[in-house]
């Protein structure tokens, strides 16, 4: 799935040309390692390096008659070196070349990513600082709660992004193992040393231990952590999904000249970037319990997992890529409607100060259940007739021996709500 959204470096790494290149750098690190072993002579060194290529159509041709990619790749190689390219792959099994340079390239992919991910936190500060006192009406439930800024939305975006950027770390560097131990991880025909002397040049570290593979709960940490990423940004594509809708219209992705919404009603103008955000979400989540599931395989290996791997790799990296990708471009053109969320926040009367009035008659000494019951009555009649909060709150007699009209006053105030924005914008963007 490769778009115009997608930068085609991500797409590339999962091309066969790619693939077979990473295994070519493993085989001649590991033929390198070899020699300063002293088990292949320098000379056979020089003529792999400078002999050593492979050509993917080639492969393909071989793999048809021997239904093995690894021996059609290694005969294909052996082509072009020649006499030599009986020390390639000495000692070594199909699953070092494979789970190494799968490590090469999950390795690549992720780099990719952190760097979406730095683009997209950039977008998200600059919006939020934007509209860090751009005054709406937070909500639970649905329902509207108390005021909020759209900034703090935003800021709240930001926050969870640098936890999802500090997972991405974590899984890049949980995954950039890689493995020379042979059949069954014993090192029976390899040594150590040449393992650790490979990885070093690859720019990976030697696993403690492993079977013929690298152990699957890394590569569950990888996909997971992207599942996690898709989820944020799931979140974050409902949101202006849910800000769109007509009846709320607080914010709305860009509409450019010439865009249609809909083939049959001219008018529209749809949230389709993020229902697409939302629906690829799915698939990257369902493919971390894809990885999930490859963890626990037979004795020291089988290939269950490979078959998998060969599928959610290149389709979460490239996914999400694409949702990164996607979601900045929404969110640096996303249009916002401070006058629609003024609106938005009057539409209750004034009952999202409700609380301010509670807690002021607490304050005076009253029972807090019995303040409770004081301003919901008022409240449930705002909600059945239509009135203004304040002003069944200022007829209120058991409120008034209570509260002066002045204090009622000052409680609808919204900024009373915005006090401590600067004290969380610090928080969150130093």
């Amino acid at each position: 799935m490769i778009n115009r959204y997608t930068r085609p470096e991500m797409g590339s790494i999962w091309e066969d040309e790619n693939r077979y290149a990473k295994w070519l750098d493993v085989e001649i690190a590991a033929c390198e390692a070899m020699s300063e072993e002293g088990i292949i002579p320098a000379k056979a060194l020089k003529v792999i390096k400078e002999k050593a290529e492979f050509s993917v159509e080639r492969i393909m041709e071989i793999e048809e008659e021997t239904k093995h990619d690894v021996i059609a790749f290694l005969t294909n190689v052996a082509e072009y070196v020649g006499p030599e390219s009986r020390y390639i792959h000495l000692g070594l099994t199909s699953s070092d070349i494979l789970d190494t340079s799968f490590a090469l390239l999950l390795k690549e992919a992720m780099n990719f990513i952190i760097q979406d991910i730095a683009r997209f936190m950039k977008t998200l500060k600059k919006r939020a600082i934007e509209h860090k006192n751009t005054v709406m009406i937070g909500r639970s439930h649905g329902i509207h709660a108390e005021p909020i800024t759209f900034g703090l939305k935003l800021a709240v975006w930001y926050s969870e992004m640098e936890r999802n950027l500090n997972r991405l770390k974590d899984a890049l560097n949980i995954i950039s193992y890689g493995k020379l131990s042979g059949a069954v991880g014993t090192f029976a025909n390899i040594s150590p040393r040449v393992e650790e002397l490979t990885c070093k040049k690859l720019g990976l570290t030697p696993a403690k231990i492993s079977t013929q593979i690298i152990q699957r709960d890394r590569h569950a940490q990888y996909f997971t952590a992207l599942a996690i990423l898709a989820g944020t940004l799931e979140k974050i594509a409902v949101e202006i999904r849910h800000l769109q809708r007509t009846e709320v219209l607080e914010a709305e992705e860009p509409f450019k000249k010439g865009q249609k919404g809909s083939s049959a009603m001219p008018h529209k103008k749809n949230p389709i970037g993020s229902e697409n955000i939302s629906g690829l979400a799915r698939l990257v989540r369902s493919n971390s319990l894809a990885a999930m599931e490859n963890i626990a395989l037979w004795h020291e290996r089988d290939i269950s997992h490979s078959s998998v791997e060969r599928v959610i790799a290149p389709d979460s990296t490239i996914l999400i890529d694409y949702m990164l990708h996607r979601l900045d471009r929404i969110m640096s053109g996303l249009v916002v409607h401070p006058d629609n969320m003024i609106k938005n926040l009057n539409k209750t009367k004034g009952l999202i100060f409700s609380q301010q009035v509670l807690i002021k008659l607490a304050e005076k000494g009253l029972d807090r259940q019995k303040a409770y019951v004081m301003v919901q009555r008022n409240a449930m009649k705002v909600w059945e007739s239509g009135k203004d909060f304040k002003g069944l709150i200022m007829e209120d007699q058991d409120i008034c021996r209570n509260l002066s009209k002045k204090e009622i006053e000052e409680m609808f105030d919204v900024n009373y709500h915005l006090t401590h924005v600067d004290d969380i914008f610090e928080r969150v963007f130093g």
